[in-house]
């Protein structure tokens, strides 16, 4: 997805926003807030992002009180890049009988084959609706997610994940996981110091994994009660340790086993869960900034030996730390790893 940012002729990498009557503001506005801000080390913005309807240019009725204009007609989407469907409350027979429209068809075929397309909570019956994920997995807002998978039996919904990377296709569940849909793209094209610098901006987490649950029973903890804040501030300054279950719990003198259903409830993944994903970020930032040897990024993320983070970094992205490394020194994935599924436990 990345282009040779030495090329005297470099384009940006062009997302196209697909608005549809309906559309939710919040939702049509996350690509343009996360694409729209990395650049490359000449200042130059790395994506070009623009908004489409399906008819020529004009307004388009969100579901708030306002419409919005649209410059651009269906004929954008051949000029994509990536395409991006966010979600709509307005579908028709899309959501309600999974066929397309002839005019949301008609846009649609505009799509060069090899784009690579993506959708935001109900954006997905969009691309169910066109073939697009037949035999693939797929996920939305776990409201929806029983309603896609009775509309669309040969789709393997998971209503369970944030986002989901299928390679040339992801999906997301709704609202915020939009967000981690995006920064987990900009990641994928450009790397892990890119992305974070966009979260940071954003203000938003740099990385939440796509396996994580959507809905975390009790998301704000009860005032009365302790947190795991510190122990996981605590575990985060000595991730190149060994790091026990029980030491987290100390920190915040819980048992393990209270300590363990909080942090779940908290964070919406186990304890060794996360402190995988914290340890594979922290490689995946060396391999790409740093010449430190393989063994020696195997010991300050924490995994050990070599070995161990060549089988974690293989299940999480697909692909050895050396190849990772040569990849983005290179310029990007060709062949995007893809992230969907369970990723490790405590060590």
């Amino acid at each position: 997805m990345s282009h040779d940012r030495s090329d005297p002729e470099f384009r940006p990498h062009r997302v196209v926003v697909l608005a549809m009557d309906g559309v939710l503001p919040f939702e049509l506005g996350i690509p343009h807030r996360i694409f729209g801000r990395p650049r490359d080390a000449e200042g130059r913005l790395l994506y070009d992002v623009i908004t489409c309807s399906i008819r020529p240019p004009g307004p388009v009725q969100t579901d708030a009180d306002f419409a919005i204009q649209v410059e651009h007609g269906p004929e954008a989407l051949a000029t994509a890049d990536t395409v991006i469907v966010p979600a709509s409350y307005e579908l028709g027979p899309v959501f309600e009988q999974g066929v397309l429209t002839g005019q949301l068809a008609a846009a649609l075929a505009h799509i060069r084959p090899g784009t690579r397309l993506a959708s935001i909570c109900t954006g997905v019956y969009v691309l169910a609706a066109a073939g697009l994920l037949d035999g693939r997995p797929a996920t939305t807002h776990w409201a929806d997610s029983d309603r896609l998978q009775e509309l669309f039996p040969q789709v393997r919904v998971d209503p369970d994940v944030l986002f989901i990377d299928d390679g040339d296709v992801l999906t997301s569940a709704g609202v915020a996981a939009g967000v981690d849909l995006c920064l987990h793209m900009v990641r994928r094209d450009h790397g892990t110091a890119v992305a974070n610098e966009v979260a940071r901006r954003t203000v938003v987490p740099p990385h939440r994994d796509g396996g994580q649950a959507q809905y975390i029973h009790r998301p704000v903890p009860d005032p009365q009660q302790s947190t795991t804040t510190s122990a996981r501030a605590w575990a985060l300054g000595r991730l190149h340790e060994p790091i026990q279950l029980r030491d987290m719990a100390e920190q915040e003198a819980m048992s393990v086993r209270t300590f363990t259903r909080r942090f779940r409830e908290e964070v919406g993944v186990s304890p060794g869960q996360w402190l995988t994903q914290q340890r594979v970020e922290r490689a995946r930032h060396l391999l790409e900034s740093t010449d430190l040897s393989v063994d020696q990024v195997a010991h300050d993320a924490g995994f050990g030996t070599a070995q161990s983070m060549r089988q974690h970094l293989q299940t999480a992205l697909g692909v050895t730390p050396t190849a990772y490394r040569r990849t983005f020194r290179s310029g990007g994935f060709d062949s995007p790893p893809r992230t969907y599924g369970d990723i490790g436990t405590l060590h």
